[in-house]
């Protein structure tokens, strides 16, 4: 008998069915000769600092650095019944053997063995290595099962970061939080990413626009600019100028063919930011759409760092082209079965642990209409670019026209599309509703003298960069540090394909940084809190190169090209460095005591202040509380937030879409509205849309 061990119940489903273990029993099935369990998340997680010396139940100067000698585990208390069961399964007689079934990667390597090594298994294990949930995929899978002790290293590299992850951590957290007297949560990958974000806010408020003129001239289907002048009265001059001449003469007509190979497949972090800048959706939004298309088998693995399929994937692609062009419906002349550029797509050295997102073969076969609105817009991102993927390049003409008129020379730029390929697929999936201002309806040739029918002077400011969305944060997250990597490692930047949405939601939740703007483009900016711990922040710890130079280290360990002991040292010799050497900011305080002041109280007018755990009113006598972990928010199945408090406060209501119904468990789109108490305790009450399209 073989016990499969899974990370979620969804997954073990899904296995059992394929090997036969059909037959339900209390947190396992079985049949076929296998027992088939699982995880729920993290089953075991590393002990509070408590648990070495009860001195660290208080948070104390003194006591830094806390560096265990000797790392200590428990399990956690809200699955310490399946744990159990899992243990109980391990003991008994009849299994000979384990299959590590957990997420092929890091994460789900670490969650299987913390469990094994907690119930003190000494049975031999096999790891079950596959990227898709397809029936197919999880036969062939097990039919390769490979020896546990392959994926040591991976193990290694896991519990480094993991121990890295609390060491900085705690110590961190607990050397600021003591010494500026308020809960300053610092991470290892979360602290450079806010640091970013407080550096992009402080370039735009610094920012001081700088005005510029240019001259316009309209001579018959051709519009022209000229360079832009830092005064007015250059640029006056050259207008008054061209005036007098009444004509533009064509200097030069230079037509250079150009073209844009098609896109690459997609890996994780690829897909978060496309579905950021088209759909609008948060990085852990797409990550649990995809996620959930993984689990119902219509999508590869979504937490791959590759943008490639192996070699050996290349039978197999045709058959996967057509199929999904026929799903969505797409016959046009741009679809190839056959990958145009076989080398954008096949490359099996860029393939580690799992290949591209793509569609499956099940997804040609499945029925729509169970998925969300969310998970239905995500596939049909990632059957998109497989489209154009393997389509031909975009092939377009760019001209440029230089004019003159007097003395002063005028340019223009344009393109005529030569072929679309590619792009005929993406612009029937998502079209382009802008206006094409690049083409020049008739290109004059060089020599033509052209009378001038207007001409103006256009005014313009200097704008500074934009605030980060979660499309450009992920850029940024991705590149860290890029420069101080080497051009041969595989990985650069803070965290994984795998993490990075976790480590931004982590900053929102924790009210560093709050998201802001209109329903499809919103941007990231730091709150005064965020601005308040980068303040004080020693380089060290907000550094991005140094915090992805850790990065490279741990793949390096999974690789067996750097010592796991070394790092550690390395992690531990800083914190205890920065714990000694640490000299706290001078005027410091005046910028921690500082509350973001977000509206007035509905119930006596004062003003209602944002702190660590929620918004307060500021009249010691009121007692109204919006509570960040807010219950009534919870049920419905969302999160009170900045923007919705803001709201709130304002109007008496806020409108969410996707409120969860108690009665019926339907969503719906609903008017939260805000009342109080006689005393200012809030109320609140839920008024739904009735209109079409408001429940699914």
């Amino acid at each position: 008998m073989k016990l499969v061990i899974a990370e979620k119940p969804s997954v073990a489903q899904s296995l059992a069915r394929v090997i036969g273990a059909d037959k339900r029993r209390d947190g396992y099935l079985e049949g076929g000769g296998y027992l088939v369990s699982w995880c729920v998340g993290h089953l075991v997680e590393l002990s509070a600092p408590e648990r070495y010396d009860e001195r660290f139940a208080k948070w104390r100067l003194e006591d830094l650095p806390i560096l265990p000698e000797r790392w200590l585990y428990e399990v956690s208390q809200a699955t310490r019944k399946q744990y159990q069961i899992l243990k109980s399964l391990m003991e008994r007689s009849d299994v000979e053997s384990l299959v590590c079934a957990t997420d092929a990667g890091r994460e789900g390597e670490l969650i299987f063995r913390l469990v094994y090594n907690q119930a003190r298994c000494k049975k031999t294990f096999e790891r079950l290595w596959i990227s898709s949930m397809e029936d197919s995929a999880i036969r062939e899978g097990f039919e390769k099962l490979k020896p546990g002790t392959q994926y040591d290293l991976l193990y290694e590299a896991a519990l480094c970061r993991e121990r890295a992850d609390w060491i900085i951590g705690m110590n961190a957290t607990r050397l600021f939080s003591c010494l500026y007297g308020q809960t300053l949560a610092v991470g290892r990958v979360m602290t450079p990413t806010l640091a970013m974000v407080v550096m992009r806010d402080a370039q735009i408020a610094a920012f001081k626009p700088e005005p510029f003129w240019t001259v316009q001239l309209k001579a018959g289907d051709l519009d022209v600019s000229s360079r832009r002048f830092s005064t007015k009265n250059d640029a006056e001059a050259v207008l008054q100028e061209c005036r007098a001449a009444g004509e533009v003469m064509i200097e030069a007509v230079e037509t250079k063919e150009k073209l844009e190979k098609p896109p690459l497949l997609y890996d994780l972090t690829s897909l978060q930011k496309d579905a950021n800048r088209i759909l609008g959706f948060t990085a852990q939004q797409t990550l649990d759409h995809t996620q959930s298309l993984y689990e119902k088998k219509l999508v590869t693995y979504p937490r791959t760092d590759s943008r490639y399929l192996t070699d050996d994937m290349r039978e197999m692609l045709p058959e996967l082209i057509n199929a999904v062009a026929r799903k969505f419906k797409y016959n046009g002349s741009a679809l190839r079965s056959e990958p145009v550029r076989p080398a954008s797509i096949f490359n099996s050295s860029k393939v580690s642990d799992h290949h591209a997102i793509i569609p499956t073969k099940t997804m040609a076969g499945s029925d729509f209409s169970e998925l969300s609105l969310g998970e239905m817009a995500v596939l049909q991102l990632i059957s998109a670019r497989l489209l154009c993927a393997v389509a031909e390049d975009y092939r377009y003409a760019e001209s440029t026209v230089k004019s003159c008129c007097g003395t002063e020379e005028f340019t223009r730029k344009g393109r005529t599309d030569l072929q679309l390929g590619w792009k005929a697929i993406w612009q029937h999936f998502y079209p382009d509703k802008k206006k094409d201002e690049d083409s020049i309806r008739q290109i004059p040739g060089q020599g033509n003298r052209l009378q001038i029918d207007s001409s103006a002077l256009k005014e313009g400011k200097t704008s500074p960069s934009k605030h980060f969305t979660e499309d450009t944060l992920l850029s940024a997250m991705e590149t860290a540090g890029a420069d101080e990597t080497p051009e041969e490692a595989e990985s650069k930047g803070l965290g994984t394909p795998a993490t990075r949405a976790a480590t931004i939601e982590k900053l929102v939740q924790r009210g560093f940084i709050e998201r802001k703007g209109d329903k499809k483009t919103k941007h990231l900016i730091a709150t005064d809190k965020g601005n308040a711990l980068i303040t004080v922040m020693p380089e060290q710890i907000q550094s991005p190169s140094m915090t992805a130079e850790w990065e490279q280290k741990l793949l390096g360990i999974e690789h067996g090209e750097y010592d796991a002991a070394d790092f550690m040292d390395g992690i531990s010799g800083m914190i205890a460095g920065l714990v000694t050497t640490y000299e706290k900011a001078k005027g410091a305080d005046a910028l921690m005591s500082r509350n973001k002041v977000i509206g007035t109280c509905p119930h006596c007018g004062s003003e209602v202040l944002e702190k660590q755990k929620g918004w307060f009113c500021s009249n010691s006598e009121c007692r109204f509380i919006l509570w960040k972990d807010n219950a009534y928010f919870t049920k419905i199945g969302k999160r009170l937030t900045s923007q919705i408090v803001e709201k709130l406060l304002k109007d008496g209501r806020a409108r969410l879409k996707g409120c969860k119904s108690q009665k019926t468990g339907k969503t719906h789109n609903a008017d939260i509205v805000l009342s109080t108490e006689a005393d200012g305790r809030p109320q609140f009450s839920m008024e739904f849309d009735k209109r079409k399209g408001g429940g699914k």
